[in-house]
Protein backbone atom coordinates (compact mmCIF):
# COMPACT_ATOMS: atom_id res chain seq x y z
CA UNK A 1 0.00 0.00 0.00
CA UNK A 2 1.41 3.70 -1.00
CA UNK A 3 -0.05 6.58 0.52
CA UNK A 4 0.68 10.02 0.11
CA UNK A 5 0.55 12.41 2.88
CA UNK A 6 0.07 16.27 2.28
CA UNK A 7 0.40 18.69 5.10
CA UNK A 8 0.94 22.55 4.80
CA UNK A 9 2.86 22.88 7.93
CA UNK A 10 4.94 19.90 8.40
CA UNK A 11 8.51 21.55 9.34
CA UNK A 12 7.01 23.20 12.37
CA UNK A 13 5.84 22.20 15.99
CA UNK A 14 2.29 22.86 15.19
CA UNK A 15 -0.30 20.63 16.11
CA UNK A 16 -1.26 19.73 11.74
CA UNK A 17 2.59 18.30 11.47
CA UNK A 18 3.00 16.68 14.89
CA UNK A 19 0.01 14.62 13.94
CA UNK A 20 1.48 13.86 10.39
CA UNK A 21 4.67 12.56 11.44
CA UNK A 22 3.14 10.87 14.16
CA UNK A 23 0.89 9.12 11.51
CA UNK A 24 3.39 8.73 8.92
CA UNK A 25 5.70 6.63 11.69
CA UNK A 26 3.25 4.37 12.49
CA UNK A 27 2.18 3.43 8.48
CA UNK A 28 5.99 3.10 7.65
CA UNK A 29 6.04 0.47 10.71
CA UNK A 30 3.28 -1.31 9.52
CA UNK A 31 5.13 -1.82 6.60
CA UNK A 32 3.06 0.60 4.47
CA UNK A 33 5.16 2.73 1.90
CA UNK A 34 3.99 6.48 2.85
CA UNK A 35 5.39 10.07 1.55
CA UNK A 36 5.13 13.34 3.25
CA UNK A 37 4.39 15.78 0.54
CA UNK A 38 5.37 19.66 2.61
CA UNK A 39 3.51 22.23 1.43
CA UNK A 40 5.27 24.86 2.82
CA UNK A 41 8.51 24.00 1.06
CA UNK A 42 7.48 23.45 -2.41
CA UNK A 43 4.88 25.04 -4.65
CA UNK A 44 1.76 23.58 -6.03
CA UNK A 45 3.46 22.52 -9.50
CA UNK A 46 6.63 20.54 -7.70
CA UNK A 47 4.27 18.82 -5.46
CA UNK A 48 2.48 17.48 -8.38
CA UNK A 49 5.01 16.10 -9.93
CA UNK A 50 6.42 14.52 -6.44
CA UNK A 51 2.53 12.90 -6.08
CA UNK A 52 2.81 12.04 -10.32
CA UNK A 53 6.11 10.18 -9.63
CA UNK A 54 5.23 8.62 -6.23
CA UNK A 55 1.91 7.36 -7.39
CA UNK A 56 -0.11 6.67 -4.23
CA UNK A 57 -2.54 4.01 -4.33
CA UNK A 58 -4.28 7.22 -1.80
CA UNK A 59 -4.12 10.57 -0.93
CA UNK A 60 -4.57 11.90 2.38
CA UNK A 61 -4.76 15.69 2.71
CA UNK A 62 -4.79 16.73 6.33
CA UNK A 63 -6.13 20.88 5.96
CA UNK A 64 -9.27 20.99 3.89
CA UNK A 65 -8.88 24.50 2.85
CA UNK A 66 -4.82 24.93 3.03
CA UNK A 67 -3.78 21.10 1.75
CA UNK A 68 -6.92 19.88 0.37
CA UNK A 69 -7.67 21.66 -3.02
CA UNK A 70 -3.89 20.06 -4.40
CA UNK A 71 -4.54 16.55 -2.60
CA UNK A 72 -8.51 17.04 -4.73
CA UNK A 73 -6.81 17.97 -7.93
CA UNK A 74 -3.99 14.87 -7.85
CA UNK A 75 -6.92 12.18 -6.89
CA UNK A 76 -9.03 13.62 -9.45
CA UNK A 77 -6.11 13.00 -12.11
CA UNK A 78 -5.03 10.11 -11.29
CA UNK A 79 -8.29 8.45 -10.58
CA UNK A 80 -7.37 7.76 -6.98
CA UNK A 81 -9.93 7.60 -3.57
CA UNK A 82 -8.97 11.06 -1.34
CA UNK A 83 -8.97 11.34 1.99
CA UNK A 84 -9.09 14.47 4.40
CA UNK A 85 -8.15 15.46 7.69
CA UNK A 86 -10.24 18.13 8.79
CA UNK A 87 -8.51 21.16 11.00
CA UNK A 88 -10.19 22.72 13.81
CA UNK A 89 -9.40 26.18 11.45
CA UNK A 90 -11.66 23.94 8.49
CA UNK A 91 -14.60 23.53 10.75
CA UNK A 92 -14.80 26.29 13.22
CA UNK A 93 -14.05 28.87 11.05
CA UNK A 94 -13.16 27.75 6.97
CA UNK A 95 -16.59 26.27 6.50
CA UNK A 96 -18.37 29.13 7.41
CA UNK A 97 -16.30 32.06 5.75
CA UNK A 98 -17.77 33.82 2.77
CA UNK A 99 -14.35 33.81 1.16
CA UNK A 100 -13.13 30.35 2.20
CA UNK A 101 -16.48 28.16 2.04
CA UNK A 102 -16.49 26.69 -1.78
CA UNK A 103 -12.88 26.16 -1.36
CA UNK A 104 -13.37 23.81 1.42
CA UNK A 105 -17.20 22.16 0.90
CA UNK A 106 -15.98 21.06 -3.16
CA UNK A 107 -12.70 19.32 -1.33
CA UNK A 108 -15.03 17.36 1.18
CA UNK A 109 -17.72 16.84 -1.52
CA UNK A 110 -14.69 15.61 -3.91
CA UNK A 111 -13.41 13.52 -0.90
CA UNK A 112 -13.87 9.62 -0.68
CA UNK A 113 -13.69 9.98 3.22
CA UNK A 114 -13.15 12.52 5.58
CA UNK A 115 -11.78 12.37 9.13
CA UNK A 116 -12.21 14.10 12.22
CA UNK A 117 -10.88 13.58 15.59
CA UNK A 118 -13.91 13.39 17.57
CA UNK A 119 -17.47 13.08 17.22
CA UNK A 120 -18.44 16.43 18.12
CA UNK A 121 -16.24 17.52 14.22
CA UNK A 122 -18.46 14.29 12.87
CA UNK A 123 -21.79 15.90 13.85
CA UNK A 124 -20.90 20.06 13.42
CA UNK A 125 -19.89 19.02 9.36
CA UNK A 126 -22.89 16.20 8.89
CA UNK A 127 -25.20 19.40 10.44
CA UNK A 128 -23.48 21.96 7.89
CA UNK A 129 -23.71 19.63 5.02
CA UNK A 130 -26.10 16.45 5.60
CA UNK A 131 -24.78 14.89 2.09
CA UNK A 132 -21.99 13.58 3.73
CA UNK A 133 -22.84 12.19 6.43
CA UNK A 134 -22.32 8.61 5.39
CA UNK A 135 -18.29 9.43 4.34
CA UNK A 136 -17.64 11.35 7.62
CA UNK A 137 -15.52 8.70 9.72
CA UNK A 138 -14.19 9.52 13.42
CA UNK A 139 -10.39 8.55 14.44
CA UNK A 140 -9.43 9.93 17.38
CA UNK A 141 -6.09 11.14 17.54
CA UNK A 142 -3.00 9.49 19.96
CA UNK A 143 0.26 10.88 21.73
CA UNK A 144 3.75 10.03 20.74
CA UNK A 145 6.33 12.14 22.72
CA UNK A 146 9.91 12.28 22.85
CA UNK A 147 12.83 12.48 25.75
CA UNK A 148 15.29 14.69 24.55
CA UNK A 149 16.37 17.06 27.54
CA UNK A 150 15.21 20.45 27.29
CA UNK A 151 17.43 23.22 29.21
CA UNK A 152 14.84 25.01 30.74
CA UNK A 153 16.76 26.00 34.10
CA UNK A 154 19.58 27.89 31.37
CA UNK A 155 16.85 29.40 30.01
CA UNK A 156 14.82 31.06 32.50
CA UNK A 157 15.41 31.34 36.15
CA UNK A 158 13.67 28.50 38.22
CA UNK A 159 12.76 28.66 42.28
CA UNK A 160 12.37 25.75 44.63
CA UNK A 161 8.68 25.54 45.35
CA UNK A 162 7.35 27.76 42.80
CA UNK A 163 4.16 26.47 40.93
CA UNK A 164 4.85 26.44 37.07
CA UNK A 165 2.08 26.67 34.11
CA UNK A 166 2.83 26.21 30.74
CA UNK A 167 0.97 27.12 27.57
CA UNK A 168 2.17 25.31 24.67
CA UNK A 169 0.71 26.84 21.59
CA UNK A 170 1.42 28.48 17.83
CA UNK A 171 0.90 32.16 18.89
CA UNK A 172 -1.64 33.19 16.94
CA UNK A 173 -5.66 34.70 17.75
CA UNK A 174 -7.37 32.07 17.69
CA UNK A 175 -4.82 30.04 20.89
CA UNK A 176 -5.84 33.61 22.85
CA UNK A 177 -2.15 33.41 24.58
CA UNK A 178 -1.98 36.41 26.18
CA UNK A 179 -5.67 35.82 27.80
CA UNK A 180 -3.68 33.35 31.14
CA UNK A 181 -1.10 36.19 31.18
CA UNK A 182 -3.28 38.94 32.11
CA UNK A 183 -5.27 36.71 35.00
CA UNK A 184 -2.53 35.10 36.27
CA UNK A 185 -1.03 38.26 37.58
CA UNK A 186 -3.03 38.97 40.51
CA UNK A 187 -2.06 35.15 41.70
CA UNK A 188 1.97 35.68 41.03
CA UNK A 189 2.16 38.77 43.55
CA UNK A 190 0.57 35.89 46.24
CA UNK A 191 2.46 32.60 45.40
CA UNK A 192 5.67 31.59 43.64
CA UNK A 193 4.41 30.92 40.17
CA UNK A 194 5.81 30.99 36.94
CA UNK A 195 4.00 30.90 33.60
CA UNK A 196 6.00 29.59 30.88
CA UNK A 197 4.92 30.24 26.75
CA UNK A 198 6.23 27.51 23.98
CA UNK A 199 5.49 27.85 20.48
CA UNK A 200 6.01 29.08 16.91
CA UNK A 201 5.03 32.77 15.60
CA UNK A 202 2.25 31.80 13.60
CA UNK A 203 1.22 35.57 13.47
CA UNK A 204 3.37 38.40 13.83
CA UNK A 205 0.56 41.08 15.55
CA UNK A 206 -0.16 38.55 17.92
CA UNK A 207 3.14 37.67 18.80
CA UNK A 208 4.27 41.26 19.19
CA UNK A 209 1.21 41.47 21.67
CA UNK A 210 2.87 38.48 23.37
CA UNK A 211 6.03 40.06 23.88
CA UNK A 212 4.66 43.70 25.20
CA UNK A 213 2.97 42.03 27.94
CA UNK A 214 5.38 39.79 29.17
CA UNK A 215 7.59 43.20 29.39
CA UNK A 216 8.21 43.75 33.45
CA UNK A 217 6.84 40.23 33.82
CA UNK A 218 9.89 38.25 36.05
CA UNK A 219 7.13 35.58 36.73
CA UNK A 220 6.52 35.06 32.83
CA UNK A 221 8.73 33.98 29.72
CA UNK A 222 8.51 33.21 26.24
CA UNK A 223 10.46 30.29 25.20
CA UNK A 224 10.21 30.53 21.62
CA UNK A 225 9.45 27.45 19.74
CA UNK A 226 10.34 23.97 21.59
CA UNK A 227 10.93 20.90 19.22
CA UNK A 228 8.69 18.16 19.75
CA UNK A 229 11.19 15.72 20.69
CA UNK A 230 12.16 17.77 23.65
CA UNK A 231 8.48 18.40 24.51
CA UNK A 232 7.84 15.10 26.83
CA UNK A 233 11.13 16.82 28.82
CA UNK A 234 9.46 20.86 28.83
CA UNK A 235 6.22 18.77 29.90
CA UNK A 236 7.97 17.04 32.72
CA UNK A 237 9.95 19.97 34.32
CA UNK A 238 5.73 22.19 34.82
CA UNK A 239 2.95 21.65 36.96
CA UNK A 240 0.19 22.92 34.79
CA UNK A 241 -0.36 23.28 31.21
CA UNK A 242 -3.22 25.62 30.10
CA UNK A 243 -5.19 25.90 26.92
CA UNK A 244 -6.69 28.53 26.39
CA UNK A 245 -8.23 28.51 22.72
CA UNK A 246 -11.25 30.21 21.61
CA UNK A 247 -11.33 26.69 18.58
CA UNK A 248 -9.88 23.54 18.59
CA UNK A 249 -10.68 21.36 16.13
CA UNK A 250 -11.70 18.21 18.21
CA UNK A 251 -8.73 16.83 20.12
CA UNK A 252 -5.46 19.28 21.12
CA UNK A 253 -2.19 17.33 20.79
CA UNK A 254 -0.75 19.72 23.34
CA UNK A 255 -3.04 18.92 26.04
CA UNK A 256 -3.19 15.11 25.11
CA UNK A 257 0.69 15.49 25.15
CA UNK A 258 -0.03 16.99 28.50
CA UNK A 259 -2.33 14.42 29.98
CA UNK A 260 -0.36 12.03 28.77
CA UNK A 261 2.85 13.11 31.15
CA UNK A 262 0.64 13.08 34.18
CA UNK A 263 -0.05 16.97 34.19
CA UNK A 264 -3.09 19.02 35.54
CA UNK A 265 -4.73 20.51 32.81
CA UNK A 266 -6.35 23.77 32.93
CA UNK A 267 -8.12 24.68 29.06
CA UNK A 268 -10.91 26.79 27.71
CA UNK A 269 -14.48 25.27 28.03
CA UNK A 270 -14.83 24.68 24.15
CA UNK A 271 -16.17 21.31 22.71
CA UNK A 272 -12.75 20.42 21.64
CA UNK A 273 -11.20 20.68 25.09
CA UNK A 274 -14.77 18.70 26.31
CA UNK A 275 -14.06 16.17 24.12
CA UNK A 276 -10.58 15.46 26.39
CA UNK A 277 -11.17 16.97 29.62
CA UNK A 278 -14.04 15.62 31.81
CA UNK A 279 -13.89 18.92 34.86
CA UNK A 280 -12.83 17.86 38.30
CA UNK A 281 -12.26 14.28 37.18
CA UNK A 282 -8.77 14.59 34.48
CA UNK A 283 -8.60 18.18 34.23
CA UNK A 284 -10.25 21.84 34.69
CA UNK A 285 -12.38 23.69 32.57
CA UNK A 286 -13.24 27.23 32.51
CA UNK A 287 -15.66 29.51 30.83
CA UNK A 288 -15.10 32.80 32.91
CA UNK A 289 -11.79 34.89 33.46
CA UNK A 290 -13.28 34.07 37.53
CA UNK A 291 -13.07 30.61 37.17
CA UNK A 292 -9.59 30.73 35.28
CA UNK A 293 -8.66 32.91 38.45
CA UNK A 294 -9.99 30.33 41.06
CA UNK A 295 -9.19 27.53 39.41
CA UNK A 296 -5.45 28.16 38.82
CA UNK A 297 -5.22 29.39 42.49
CA UNK A 298 -6.64 25.93 43.61
CA UNK A 299 -4.05 24.43 41.57
CA UNK A 300 -1.44 26.34 43.04
CA UNK A 301 -2.43 25.85 46.87
CA UNK A 302 -3.12 22.23 46.51
CA UNK A 303 -0.11 19.82 45.12
CA UNK A 304 -2.23 17.05 45.86
CA UNK A 305 -5.16 17.45 43.87
CA UNK A 306 -2.56 18.44 41.02
CA UNK A 307 -1.51 15.09 41.30
CA UNK A 308 -5.15 13.45 41.29
CA UNK A 309 -6.33 15.53 38.07
CA UNK A 310 -2.27 13.93 36.53
CA UNK A 311 -2.83 10.60 37.54
CA UNK A 312 -6.46 10.57 36.47
CA UNK A 313 -5.31 12.21 32.96
CA UNK A 314 -2.51 9.98 32.34
CA UNK A 315 -4.54 6.76 32.67
CA UNK A 316 -7.15 8.37 30.16
CA UNK A 317 -4.18 8.49 28.06
CA UNK A 318 -3.24 4.65 28.37
CA UNK A 319 -6.71 3.41 28.09
CA UNK A 320 -8.29 5.47 25.45
CA UNK A 321 -5.93 7.17 23.15
CA UNK A 322 -3.19 4.70 22.33
CA UNK A 323 -1.41 5.07 18.97
CA UNK A 324 -2.37 1.57 17.93
CA UNK A 325 -5.99 2.54 17.87
CA UNK A 326 -5.12 5.20 15.85
CA UNK A 327 -2.70 3.64 13.60
CA UNK A 328 -5.44 0.69 13.25
CA UNK A 329 -8.29 3.64 12.47
CA UNK A 330 -6.26 4.84 9.61
CA UNK A 331 -5.43 1.21 8.18
CA UNK A 332 -9.08 0.19 8.35
CA UNK A 333 -10.30 3.23 6.44
CA UNK A 334 -7.73 3.30 3.78
CA UNK A 335 -8.13 -0.40 3.36
CA UNK A 336 -11.84 -0.48 3.02
CA UNK A 337 -11.58 2.85 0.28
CA UNK A 338 -8.88 0.71 -1.51
CA UNK A 339 -11.20 -2.54 -1.57
CA UNK A 340 -9.18 -4.62 0.20
CA UNK A 341 -10.83 -5.00 3.97
CA UNK A 342 -13.88 -4.16 5.86
CA UNK A 343 -14.64 -0.94 7.75
CA UNK A 344 -17.79 -0.05 9.78
CA UNK A 345 -18.23 3.98 7.60
CA UNK A 346 -18.85 6.73 10.61
CA UNK A 347 -17.03 5.20 13.08
CA UNK A 348 -13.41 3.92 12.08
CA UNK A 349 -11.11 3.63 15.20
CA UNK A 350 -13.53 5.84 17.36
CA UNK A 351 -13.70 5.45 21.05
CA UNK A 352 -17.22 7.07 21.36
CA UNK A 353 -18.61 10.31 22.75
CA UNK A 354 -16.25 12.17 25.36
CA UNK A 355 -13.47 9.81 24.53
CA UNK A 356 -14.70 7.01 27.23
CA UNK A 357 -13.69 4.30 25.16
Amino acid sequence: MKIALLTPYYASARGNAVTVRRIARGLRSSGVTAEVVDLSTTGPEPALAILREFAPDLVHGFHAFRAGPLAARYAEEAGRPLVISLSGTDVNHDLFDGARREAVVGVLRAASAVVGFHETIREAVARALPDLAARLSVIPQSVALGDRPFPLGALVPLRPGEVRFLLPAGIRPVKNVSFPLAHLGELAGRYPIKFLVAGPVLDEEEGARLLRALKGCGWASYLGEVPHEQMGALLDAVDVVVNSSRSEGGMANAILEAMSRGKAVLASDIPGNRSIVVDGVDGLLFDSPEAFRSKAERLVRDAEFRRRLGEAAREKIERCYPPRRELAGYLDLYRRLLGSGPAVPGRAGAPGRGGAG
